[in-house]
């Protein structure tokens, strides 16, 4: 269906919103800031008016009166900025922190998953078998989708598959409690804030009711997880009922991912990338997302396809980068730009794999042929810890030890691979940290 022109907001209370917003926001604007989980932490939401737990009711006699307090100042911002006091009152009714919440935002796993496990789970032949169907059942709204926003099909259907299990696991906090907690004492305040005024922005739209705004521990919503500084911004009502529902219409939610890869430079027609193969020798220095080369050149350094053919270059000048997800014994794969915009919407190379793999499988495809190194598994939180620092050490300075293994730790990584004649793949394994154990 075509989209109707959307309710009229208060211009005036949606600029005074906006401006808190941009000052608030502690980082940029995408539907999920936070690292893909397969399973992430979630706790049932609470009944509106539902009185505080037994384990919180402890607390607000001795620190929980901070939290009154905190409601306050909050109310005064959010009622200047627009906010009717009716809607902040009920959207508030019986809100109390939620000690489940702040256990998921603290919580820094000793273990991840391995790529490959990640992919496994994400592409499990349940999950590719709903998709499937859902793309029969939905081809008419996917079509006219496709048509309007110009952003393929399978990827949005991917996309819903991973995000909510096709809106079968949207999560059950109630997302003011939750952004209250995380504005009160979470790791980002000024964050959780923005999202927080921007949510009772929604609700005082009417795009859903206090009751029906559910969501993850984080505040993403709906069948495609937005925040709420996204859904403003982006989503669209697309069935034309006046509501931009993003929990219970599917053509709502699959319109509003179309949307924000849109405006992420999404390509018509031009696919995110491919599994290659490379030539003995070959410079893994190069497998870096900051580095982008148009195919000729990659074709020119020995990438090739999986038949050990040379790149079909018809788009020979568009940018690509190369991608090691688990260094240079496994995998490899050219992506471009397609694939970046995915990671617009979630900031995670394994997230953005396993959509663009997804979507090939539904049509035949993506099945990876080279092998992962099953037995290289990953390295824990401490031991990244350890990492970091015996670089640290040593003096390849990894721009700090906080146990996440980014570009300055993965740049550190090959200057020290380089030193000692190895590939230079920046890939933390077990077998480099011993040798920086001896080094």
């Amino acid at each position: 269906m075509p989209i109707k022109t959307q309710r009229p907001v208060n211009n005036r209370h949606h600029l005074a919103i906006a401006a808190l917003t941009v000052l608030l926001a502690a980082c940029a604007d995408t539907p999920i800031q936070k690292a893909h989980a397969e399973n992430p932490g979630q706790s049932s939401a609470p009944a509106i008016t539902q009185s505080a737990p037994a384990e919180v009711a402890v607390d607000l006699a001795t620190q929980g009166h901070t939290f009154v307090q905190w409601q306050r100042s909050f109310r005064e911002q959010a009622l200047a900025a627009g906010i009717e006091q009716t809607l902040f009152d009920q959207a508030f009714a019986g809100v109390v922190p939620d000690p489940s919440i702040l256990r998921a935002d603290n919580s820094q796993p000793e273990f991840t998953r391995p790529v490959w496990e990640y992919l496994d789970s994400a592409l499990s032949a349940q999950r590719l078998a709903s998709a499937q169907r859902l793309l029969i059942e939905h081809a008419a709204i996917l079509n006219t989708i496709e048509q309007r926003y110009g952003v393929d099909r399978h990827i949005l259907v991917a996309i819903w598959g991973l995000e909510s299990n096709f809106g079968n696991n949207m999560g059950k906090n109630y997302v003011i409690r939750a952004l209250a907690t995380l504005a009160h004492e979470g790791r980002r305040p000024d964050f959780a804030h923005a999202q927080l005024l921007a949510a009772l922005e929604i609700l005082q739209r009417g795009d859903i009711q206090p009751a029906g705004m559910l969501g993850s521990w984080a505040g993403a919503m709906g069948q495609t997880q937005f925040i709420p500084t996204t859904y403003n911004s982006h989503a669209v009502d697309f069935d034309g009922d006046q509501k931009r529902d993003i929990w219970n219409s599917s053509a709502d939610a699959l319109a509003s991912a179309a949307n924000y890869l849109r405006v992420s430079k999404w390509q018509n027609g031009q696919p995110w990338g491919a599994e290659v193969s490379l030539i003995r020798d070959f410079d893994y220095a190069l497998a870096d997302m900051s580095i982008r080369k148009p195919l000729s050149e990659w074709a020119a350094l020995g990438v090739r396809d999986m038949q050990g053919n040379s790149l079909a270059l018809t788009d020979g000048e568009q940018a690509a980068s190369l991608l090691l997800p688990a260094g240079h014994t496994g995998p490899a794969f050219l992506v471009r730009d397609n694939f970046r915009s995915i990671l617009r919407y979630n900031n995670s190379t394994s997230y953005a794999l396993a959509i663009g793999l997804m979507a090939k499988r539904m049509q035949g495809e993506g099945e990876i042929i080279a092998t992962w190194p099953t037995g290289d598994k990953p390295l824990s939180r401490s031991e990244r810890l350890e990492l970091q620092q015996r670089l640290l050490d040593v003096g390849f300075d990894p721009g700090g030890a906080d146990g996440i293994i980014g570009a300055n730790t993965r740049q550190a990584l090959r200057h020290f691979q380089i030193a000692l004649g190895l590939p230079a793949d920046g890939y933390p394994s077990h077998a480099l940290l011993e040798k920086l154990r001896t080094f």
